[in-house]
């Protein structure tokens, strides 16, 4: 504990001077490097000076013994998502806001308030709380600076910079002495290898993480590595792994309620279906995760446009254009661009095949060589032109997509 900042915090706090602080007591010109620690007060001048204040020594110090314990209590409650209650153990150390910066437990606040904001999903204070953090980080212990770039590669893949966070937590080494769970960084690492398509690694480290997470009977974080795993299955083909995996993941999530869990777990489970021709299944499943979504977001989006796509495969024509309707209004409303465009090529397609061709050609496949590059989206309608301008005679044009087929790696 700083007791001369401390004691400044308490007479500021109180309205006081330095001269009314200081009277009977020492010089004020004592009293002033008392404050700013350039001089150690000796413990009967400490005890009058607080005894002024009304400051219970004891008290400060159990104080501090009550922040280390609730610092420690929200990193349990974030480990093992536990919503409400890591907001109920947050409200309690804000009250401790005043003299924490007075305590030996001021960085490891800080850093903890960083990783609550970044679970939070608050994104305007986690960048300020970053920045405070990086003017800091100088004098952050070998461990406390081991957190801050573990913490640091989990806002970057929140804000979509996937390989610089990939770097960071490579480079968090087991000699690290991080003071977070390994499970955690096992975890945000298959996190970090699902979103730059490296389904190898990621399968891995999830697997590491589902270890780590078991041994601590941590049931939300194990649901969590199962749903990465499930996706990470499925875009290796692996499809048999993928389906026990969404089975028990299915299972175990609507035993547990984990009813924010479900829509996601139930859109993967039918696009699993659909990548294996399952459409009956592919749209049971996809049904059930937009009865749970809230409409006007992205997911919901996602899934009304798959759910448009299956009922197309099943020649449930006027379900398919009701769906794409949807999405297509919903993809405006959002400023969706691909969406939209999709969407859109569907209803003409429904209405009017021959204009939906061109439209294809011109608008879709350009639209999805920028943005996607090599996308299964992209191949698809790759060799719908190539199969239709074959049965037109047109061989030119249908060798010309085969060969951009070969070069998406096809």
């Amino acid at each position: 504990m700083q007791f001369g900042p401390l004691i400044k915090f308490y007479r500021i706090q109180q309205g006081l001077t330095q001269k009314e602080l200081a009277n009977g007591i020492c010089s004020v010109p004592h009293l002033s490097k008392i404050e700013s620690n350039s001089k150690e007060a000796n413990e009967e001048t400490m005890g009058l000076l607080l005894e002024r204040l009304g400051v219970n020594l004891s008290s400060i110090t159990e104080n501090e013994d009550q922040i280390k314990q609730l610092v420690a209590e929200l990193n349990e409650k974030i480990d093992y998502f536990l919503n409400d209650e890591a907001d109920e153990v947050m409200e309690r150390l804000k009250q401790f806001e005043g003299i924490i910066p007075f305590t030996t437990n001021l960085h490891t606040y800080e850093l903890t308030k960083f990783r609550y904001l970044i679970f939070k999903g608050l994104i305007p204070e986690a960048q300020i709380q970053y920045e405070l953090l990086n003017k800091q980080k100088k004098i952050f212990s070998q461990p406390q600076m081991a957190l801050f770039s573990y913490l640091y590669a989990v806002w970057l893949l929140k804000k979509g910079s996937y390989k610089r966070a990939d770097e960071l937590l490579d480079s968090i080494g087991k000699d690290s002495k991080i003071e977070i769970a390994s499970g955690e960084i096992l975890y945000h690492r298959a996190i970090a290898k699902t979103l730059l398509e490296e389904p190898g690694y990621a399968i891995h480290f999830g697997k590491l993480a589902l270890q780590e997470f078991m041994l601590e009977y941590n049931f939300k974080k194990i649901l969590h590595v199962m749903m990465l795993l499930g996706i990470n299955y499925t875009n290796t083909k692996i499809y048999d792994e993928a389906q026990e995996n969404f089975k028990h993941l299915i299972r175990n999530a609507e035993m547990l309620n984990e009813e924010s869990m479900l829509p996601e777990i139930y859109h993967n489970m039918g696009y699993l279906q659909k990548k294996v021709h399952n459409f009956k299944e592919a749209l049971y499943f996809l049904e059930k995760s937009k009865s749970l979504q809230p409409k006007n977001t992205l997911n919901y989006l996602i899934t009304i446009y798959t759910i448009g796509e299956m009922n197309f495969e099943l020649k449930e024509y006027e379900r398919a254009k009701d769906a794409f309707q949807e999405s297509f209004d919903l993809s405006k409303e959002l400023d969706n661009r691909k969406y939209r465009i999709l969407s859109n090529y569907y209803i003409m397609a429904l209405d009017s095949p021959e204009k939906s061709l061109a439209y294809t050609e011109n608008k879709v496949i350009p639209y999805l060589e920028e943005s996607d590059g090599k996308s299964e989206e992209l191949i698809c309608f790759y060799k719908m032109l190539s199969n239709h301008y074959r049965n037109i005679g047109r061989f030119d044009q249908a060798v010309k997509y085969i060969e951009k087929i070969s070069n998406g790696g096809m």
